[in-house]
């Protein structure tokens, strides 16, 4: 996760909406089956793009200042927390070590439940930031 390997997904394939994924756990798999077709990885967001933070899977306390430190860097205009992990610690909350959601570090814009949540309802809020 960290900013050498950090990658952009043009989501849309229009320069509209860039995300970067920073996938902690099992939700990562959701988040990638729902990048659309015409998406395309780039190594730097497309000037203009909406720039979007997802973060899915369970946050760990070790991970957390990292998480913060990669979303700060960032600068993104919109976070999503994707999953019951990301949003809440899902079924691990009350594990010591377990973070209990991502706006316990940053704001969050958005809030995807489920375990894990369907892909569209990923691509649903990056339409709507793209307003």
């Amino acid at each position: 996760m960290g900013t050498g390997q950090r990658q952009f997904i043009d989501w849309f394939g229009d320069g509209s909406v860039a995300v970067v994924d920073l996938a902690l756990a099992c939700c990562a798999v959701e988040t990638e089956f729902a990048v659309p077709e015409q998406a395309r990885r780039v190594p730097t967001p497309p000037q203009g793009a909406r720039l979007v933070a997802v973060v899915s899977g369970t946050l760990t306390d070790a991970l957390s200042g990292i998480v913060k430190e990669e979303i700060d860097n960032l600068e993104a205009s919109f976070v999503v927390s994707f999953g019951a992990c990301a949003c809440a610690g899902g079924p691990y909350w009350d594990a010591p070590s377990v973070t209990k959601g991502v706006d316990q570090l940053v704001a969050v814009d958005r809030y995807i439940a489920g375990c894990p949540p369907p892909p569209s309802a990923l691509t649903a809020v990056l339409e709507e930031v793209r307003g």
